[in-house]
């Protein structure tokens, strides 16, 4: 896939403020910090486009990136932010739930766990509410250059069994290496029908 195009077209906090074409959308959801800016950056070959926060829980809006004008991904904020106040965490879910339950053209969810370590309980419960909603889910473990090609079996088999994924159910990425970018871009250009 060629990206010739890329705009952050809408950042939006509520439903009115959606884009209104009818573009298939891609959502990206994560905890804070999995690595969601470095995720985008990789997927439309930009180093800064998304803005990487050293700062967690930075993002507090969904925004709404407009890709070669035919599909849109959607960057929302990270959960599992300790440091976030219950009523801002309660508005972003709130937010969040808000899109998912009301968004038609959703065509596709990027969950991104990291790697490095077993699937917190904020990643399964999104995982869990992800299904409850029949959306269509893909698992990306991001940060796979960060391990160490002897500890991957053991810990491929940690994310499977904790998440209830199926063999080879996730895909292994790395903003760095760019593996796991062509599966991405296959997953979109099926679920978006684009040549």
């Amino acid at each position: 896939m060629k990206i010739d195009s890329v705009e952050l077209e809408k950042i939006a906090v509520r439903q009115s403020q959606y884009p209104q074409d009818i573009k298939p959308e891609f959502l990206l959801v994560g905890r804070s910090n999995v690595g969601k800016s470095s995720f985008i950056n990789a997927i439309i070959g930009r180093k800064n486009y998304a803005r990487t926060s050293s700062k967690p829980g930075k993002t507090q809006t969904l925004n709404f990136y407009l890709i070669n004008n035919q599909f849109y991904l959607i960057d929302v904020p990270g959960y599992g932010y300790a440091k976030g106040s219950f009523e801002t965490k309660k508005k972003l879910g709130l937010m969040i739930e808000e899109y998912i339950k009301s968004r038609g053209n959703l065509t596709h969810v990027f969950l991104l766990i990291d790697y490095r370590h077993k699937p917190t309980e904020d990643d399964i419960l999104m995982y869990n509410f992800l299904k409850y909603y029949r959306l269509n889910v893909t698992v990306v473990a991001t940060k796979y250059d960060k391990v160490g090609s002897s500890q991957r079996i053991n810990q491929d088999k940690l994310i499977m069994n904790t998440l209830g994924l199926e063999e080879n159910g996730f895909i292994h990425f790395s903003s760095t290496t760019k593996k796991g970018r062509e599966e991405i871009y296959k997953i979109i250009k099926e679920n978006a029908s684009l040549n």
